[in-house]
């Protein structure tokens, strides 16, 4: 300090015992994918004296397999300008076992105010249940809502060049708002959202327990209106007071808004029953092996066959698997179900001697119901002359032949003795 005329404390400066070998860390770093701990071990194998928080801080001060930090950025939004959607997973106690839940969140970015539920699982019929109570807690919604790049939403890309599912653009477009998707590792782009995950997570699910899914999604609500009335020093304000503004700058809800549904098709188990997402649903019991088509909504599960309603149920919630069953739908004690021969047999059957016949022997010499056997017979009927059927049938009862390849055979050999007789009276057995 005397010598140099300042009062200024220089910089103490050792050199590290690693400074000799920052090119050969570098390469073990590399060798290693990145783990320090292997190339501190490799380091100490070649006898080099060095500890291990010696080897790291060495590393950060020349930028050796660490990233210089970025500054964290800072967005602006407009009244109705965005809204971010995302979703998280969570644990929470449900019917006393704890369970893992997806929670879906939606954040308008000017007034802040929050609306999220819970779900066994997230998928597109989900997001767009939730999205629906979303938008109709808030009265509208904005022109841009913004996700990360979920497949969910997404059909292809991702950022900027992604591209919305058809089914999910076509829900965006009915209420007036489009997706976009922020940058992958972008994910300050969606901080709005992103938030209050950890808020959710340490205010709203700890220490509590729920009943099912629709007892938790009822205090998420309730949840939602005090948060969204609490005062904030950053804002000044509470997000209802600041929702007022914002409320005439969003996009109105279309004057009716349909209910969502999924449509799936199952056939009916010999149990009477109908499976969807774990869980099974009855259904009268005379429908056994027919297919029936599903309509899902948020809350029920109704089955129709045709245009007629069979069957509605509460829709069960939960990850456990379990079976709903309406009395009306079981026969009564000592009543089976009504056992009908399928309709391939009773037209075969209505055909008269000797296909009636041959059907029901040939469902007996058949695998399992004989439906194929009975559905290619009546093909025949159908098809083909009804003399050469009768001929070749009963041709086929007397030798007790019930190789439908070779009864097609006996029908066409019919067929050409009797409708294409050649010039001179010979047949083509007589050529052969």
């Amino acid at each position: 300090m005397l010598s140099s005329g300042t009062a200024e404390v220089p910089p103490f400066e050792r050199p590290s015992r690693a400074e000799p070998r920052k090119e050969q860390i570098e390469e073990l770093l590399a060798r290693c994918k990145g783990n320090l701990v292997r190339v501190h071990e490799e380091l100490m194998a070649e006898g080099l004296s060095l500890s291990y928080p010696a080897l790291t801080a060495f590393c950060r001060r020349h930028s050796i397999g660490h990233e210089p930090p970025r500054p964290a950025g800072h967005y602006d939004f407009g009244p109705g300008q965005e809204m971010q959607h995302d979703t998280s997973p969570h644990r929470a106690t449900i019917a006393g076992v704890e369970q893992r839940v997806e929670t879906a969140s939606l954040v308008l970015c000017y007034s802040r105010m929050l609306f999220f539920q819970g779900y066994p699982a997230f998928n597109r019929f989900a997001c767009k249940v939730f999205l629906t109570d979303a938008l109709t807690y808030l009265q509208g919604a904005a022109r841009v809502c913004m996700i990360d790049n979920t497949h969910v939403v997404v059909a292809s890309g991702t950022g900027r060049d992604m591209v919305s599912a058809p089914e999910m653009a076509a829900f965006a477009e009915r209420f007036g708002f489009v997706f976009r998707a922020h940058e992958k590792g972008d994910a300050n782009r969606s901080a709005r959202v992103e938030r209050p995950f950890r808020f959710i997570e340490g205010n709203f699910l700890a220490g509590r327990s729920f009943a099912d899914f629709d007892d938790l999604n009822r205090q998420a609500l309730d949840f939602c209106d005090r948060v969204n009335a609490k005062h904030r020093r950053h804002l000044h304000g509470s997000a209802r007071e600041l929702f007022a503004a914002e409320r005439d700058h969003l996009r109105p809800l279309p004057p009716f808004v349909p209910e969502v549904y999924a449509l799936h098709h199952r056939i009916v188990d010999v149990e009477g029953y109908v499976s969807l997402a774990r869980h099974r649903y009855s259904v009268p019991y005379a429908l056994i092996g027919r297919q029936i088509e599903i309509r899902e909504t948020k809350d029920r599960i109704d089955a129709y066959l045709g245009p007629r309603l069979v069957a509605s149920h509460r829709k069960a919630a939960g990850r456990q698997s379990v079976r709903i069953t309406a009395q009306e739908h079981r026969p009564r004690r000592g009543e089976g179900p009504e056992k009908k021969p399928p309709p391939e047999e009773q037209e075969l059957t209505a055909a008269g001697e000797p296909l009636g016949r041959y059907a029901l022997a040939l469902k007996r010499h058949s695998a399992g119901r004989g439906t194929l056997a009975l559905r290619r017979l009546l093909a025949f009927h159908r098809e083909y002359p009804r003399e050469a059927v009768a001929k070749a049938v009963s041709t086929a009862l007397e030798y007790g032949l019930f190789d439908l390849e070779r009864l097609e055979r006996l029908i066409l050999r019919t067929i050409a003795k009797d409708y294409f007789v050649l010039p001179g009276g010979r047949d083509t057995d007589d050529d052969d």
